[in-house]
């Protein structure tokens, strides 16, 4: 299996996961204060069904508390991943509405 790794890059607002040379997601997050909220996730056609989100999602997740941040999980994929993995609730701000 190709090695994977995930990268913050804040200039273009997103957490990147990469499967060796190729970029094969993003979770893209607006910073607003102390809150990271994320808005979108994606995962290109050719990576699907490898569990290359889940592992997008954990490292960002992961990332944003480590930095002291608060989650606001407006984007669906990252709102179902806190509500079936424990352990984020302290670092959540859900959406209203």
């Amino acid at each position: 299996m190709t090695e994977t790794r995930v990268v913050d890059n804040p200039d273009e607002g997103r957490y990147e996961i990469w499967a060796g040379d190729k970029l094969a997601g993003s979770a893209f997050y607006d910073l607003r204060g102390d809150l990271t909220v994320f808005t979108h996730t994606e995962i290109d056609d050719a990576f699907a069904g490898q569990g290359l989100g889940k592992v997008l999602a954990a490292a960002a997740l992961d990332d944003v508390v480590a930095k002291g941040r608060t989650i606001v999980p407006v984007c669906p994929f990252i709102a179902g991943y806190l509500r079936k993995n424990p352990g984020y609730e302290d670092h959540v701000r859900w959406p209203k509405g």
